[in-house]
């Protein structure tokens, strides 16, 4: 799939005071370790699981709160919309999953992934059945100066071109909304001072054609 732009981005498009409640909203939480695929999904993980689980840590290191906020949503989506018109991509899109919150302390990371799902989802709800990830948004909630580290980047073409990578600087301001086709291979990069605040989205669509 050929892109006319890799990313799209909204510097500072989110007030201090929204950046403030969501964080206080989600420390409000028990948070988890984070994990993907089939472990997240699970509530009880085997000596096996746990076993896997480690090994996603070394690719994965960082703590998350699911939320389903209608006032987080509200605020956010418009800006894939956006986003996905004036990218060029129009990808077609029809629903959210449960929104992310992510924190990223000291040495915590997220290595080089994409997420789209292998296969689409299997689900009695209509909202989730039959569809894939096609567009991500990360929204900034910290401030620059409350953390060292944890630089975005992406990889507009192929994983096996690794070193064709951007350093997403235009989404360090607080309150900077990023979005970007998720098939597109991404990373965090190691905090080495203070605590990295997020938000990840995905909306949902058919497969496609």
């Amino acid at each position: 799939m050929m892109l006319k732009n890799a990313y799209w981005y909204f510097q500072s498009a989110l007030d201090n005071t929204f950046c403030d409640q969501v964080i206080e909203h989600a420390n409000s939480k028990k948070d988890t370790i984070a994990v993907t695929g089939k472990f997240g999904k699970k509530k009880k993980l085997s000596k096996e699981d746990k076993e896997a689980v480690k090994k996603v840590q070394t690719q994965r290191n960082s703590n998350v709160v699911w939320l389903n906020d209608k006032w987080i949503y509200d605020r956010i989506v418009p800006f894939i919309h956006i986003a996905n018109e004036n990218a060029g991509w129009n990808f077609e899109t029809d629903w959210c999953e449960s929104i992310q919150f992510t924190k990223y302390k000291l040495n915590q990371f997220y290595d080089w992934h994409c997420d789209p799902m292998d296969v689409p989802y299997k689900s009695p709800n209509p909202n989730f059945n039959g569809k894939i990830r096609k567009l991500s948004a990360t929204v900034q909630l910290s401030s620059p100066d409350d953390y060292k580290g944890g630089e975005f980047e992406l990889q507009p073409r192929m994983r096996t071109t690794a070193n064709y990578k951007i350093n997403v600087k235009e989404i360090k301001p607080r309150g900077s909304v990023l979005v970007f086709p998720s098939h597109l291979w991404h990373r965090v990069k190691p905090v080495t001072k203070g605590v990295r605040y997020s938000l990840v989205i995905w909306n949902l669509g058919y497969p496609f054609k």
